[in-house]
């Protein structure tokens, strides 16, 4: 990894580090208001309450999707990002070889 991508990746997570946490503060924090409103005796508690299960279910598929991006990373799924994109011009060469279809992949590839 060169110099400046280091960079880059440490300003990055700084930020993640300082950024994320207020989100998750704001989120949430308005999340319980929410829910305050739709157990108390408010006249707008029963229109509030629609809002919860949405909500609910959003949050859950955030969450998900942020442990899938933490476990690709932890498994270094990002650390070579141009492999896939060798590995499928590779592959595609040695298709074309073995079917002689030189046409297509010419009018494919430029």
């Amino acid at each position: 990894m060169e110099k400046s991508s280091k960079f880059v990746g440490r300003i990055t997570g700084v930020l993640a580090v300082i950024i994320l946490p207020a989100c998750f503060w704001g989120m949430s924090s308005k999340f319980i208001a929410l829910i305050k409103l739709v157990l108390s005796d408010h006249p707008k508690a029963s229109e509030a309450a629609f809002a919860v299960a949405p909500m609910t279910n959003y949050m859950l598929a955030t969450a998900g999707f942020v442990f899938l991006l933490f476990w690709a990373a932890a498994n270094g799924m990002f650390r070579d990002i141009e492999k896939p994109k060798q590995t499928l011009l590779d592959v595609e060469s040695r298709l074309d070889a073995q079917t002689n279809d030189e046409h297509f992949s010419s009018s494919v590839l430029g």
